[in-house]
């Protein structure tokens, strides 16, 4: 049985540059806020516990899963301070601990794997997180002895009169990290606090004083250094998301014919040799199935089978099913409606609590009117029936199998199998009445 561990998620902080109601961390990337981004991640790389440090009031507690345990910091500043906050609950976990920022949401769960790893096999009381591969400035340069082994971290978000052989070194803490908890809690409470903060950091001078062994995991993936401060941080983030999201669904099968115009939330599902075309958006939980072709259209919290079309500039809301081959057509809305399969809604029409029947065909600016002022109600249109175009259907309504309905009709009682539906007034032509205008005109 694998040896158990925690991970512990700082997301203390207000996050002002944000400017925004809504705290930093539970602003959302791809549909998921962030912090559970870094929870999920967590989980996948098999944690038994995921603690968050948050402050009282600032929001974020109760924005996250219950699967979560969330610590409060009432006092103290800087990293060091959020992790004393959860001293206790660490003693009582013991063993490991990977400590992770909320606000880095694209680490991988393989690369918490990886440090974890590292960290058992060199029997580490601390591994730290490092890489090569970033532009060093700003970050702490990692400092090893002529063994190859840590020794320090150099700070140098201020350069001047630093040394050129820290300068030199390309090497820096991207600031994930595993510690034994005992170890982590006995170094972090001799810190000092430096400009009234406790850094995290600090505990590393502790250790090796100590003759506590520290260990390094170096890394090519960087995404997990991509922390999000402001709006901008967020665009980057979610660029960078959106890219892996349409990679991951093109290597199982899905063609992106304009792939930067596409966006996916986290989680949805896309069947292999579907098309997504140019300028759409799935969202929620939405499920598509294969052969699907999709243009121009907007798809949240939706259900569509194998073989479907829709689009372009279709809109799918939440709670609809579009069956085997069905199409959805031009400027066409559907809400928590099934649509049958092989059924046709080709343009120009809102169905709203509606159920269409297998090979059904809607006519262009079909209407349900599903709302009586108090409560929803629903529409049946029958296996095979034909709609006349600009239909109404006052809900609740049901057309039989095989019907039809007149174009303009306004549908309010039952159309039985077979038969049509027609309700409109006699036509009235009004003769001279274009001249007697005219003379009105210039008189």
């Amino acid at each position: 049985m694998a040896e158990r561990f925690t991970v512990l998620i700082m997301a203390a902080g207000h996050g002002t540059r944000m400017r925004s109601a809504t705290p930093k961390v539970l602003h959302p990337l791809a549909g998921r806020p962030m912090i559970e981004w870094v929870i999920q991640a967590a989980r996948a790389a098999g944690a038994d516990r995921v603690m968050c440090v948050t402050r009282p009031g600032d929001g974020v507690a109760q924005g996250l899963p219950e699967t979560v345990e969330c610590v409060e910091q009432t006092e103290g500043e800087g990293t060091g301070a959020a992790v004393l906050a959860a001293g206790d609950e660490l003693r009582e976990a013991g063993g490991t601990v990977v400590v992770l920022s909320a606000d880095h949401p694209l680490v991988s769960s393989e690369l918490v794997a990886a440090l974890l790893a590292r960290h058992r096999e060199e029997a580490a009381a601390a591994t730290l997180l490092t890489s090569t591969s970033l532009d060093p400035a700003g970050y702490g340069r990692i400092m090893r002895d002529s063994g190859g082994e840590f020794e320090r971290i150099a700070e140098t978000k201020v350069t001047k009169g630093l040394p050129a052989e820290v300068l030199e070194q390309r090497e820096v803490n991207i600031g994930a990290y595993a510690f034994q908890a005992d170890d982590l809690i006995e170094a972090l409470s001799q810190v000092e606090p430096e400009s009234g903060e406790v850094y995290l950091t600090g505990v590393f001078p502790k250790l090796v004083e100590a003759g506590k062994p520290v260990a390094i995991h170096r890394t090519d993936d960087t995404l997990s250094a991509l922390g999000v401060n402001d709006r901008v941080g967020l665009m980057e983030a979610e660029r960078v998301a959106q890219g892996l999201l349409r990679e991951e669904h093109a290597r199982a099968g899905v063609t992106f014919l304009a792939p930067d115009t596409a966006y996916l939330d986290v989680g949805v599902e896309i069947g292999q040799d579907t098309v997504v075309g140019p300028s759409v958006t799935i969202r929620g939980s939405a499920r598509i199935g294969s052969g699907v072709t999709l243009l121009h259209s907007y798809l949240h919290d939706c259900e569509v089978r194998d073989g479907a079309s829709i689009g372009p500039f279709a809109y799918l809301r939440p709670g609809t099913v579009v069956r085997e081959n069905a199409k959805i057509g031009t400027f066409v809305e559907a809400k928590n409606s099934d649509i049958g399969a092989g059924a046709k809604v080709p343009h120009l029409s809102y169905l709203g609590d509606a159920d269409v029947g297998e090979g059904a065909n809607i006519a262009a600016g079909n209407i349900t009117a599903n709302y009586d002022g108090f409560d929803k109600h629903r529409t049946v249109i029958g296996k095979r029936a034909k709609t006349g175009v600009d239909t109404t259907f006052v809900a609740p309504v049901r057309v039989g199998d095989g019907a039809y309905t007149g174009a303009g009709s306004v549908i309010a009682e039952d159309v039985p199998d077979g038969a049509l539906g027609i309700s409109r007034p006699e036509q009235k032509n009004v003769e001279g009445y274009a001249q007697r205008k005219e003379e009105e005109k210039g008189s």
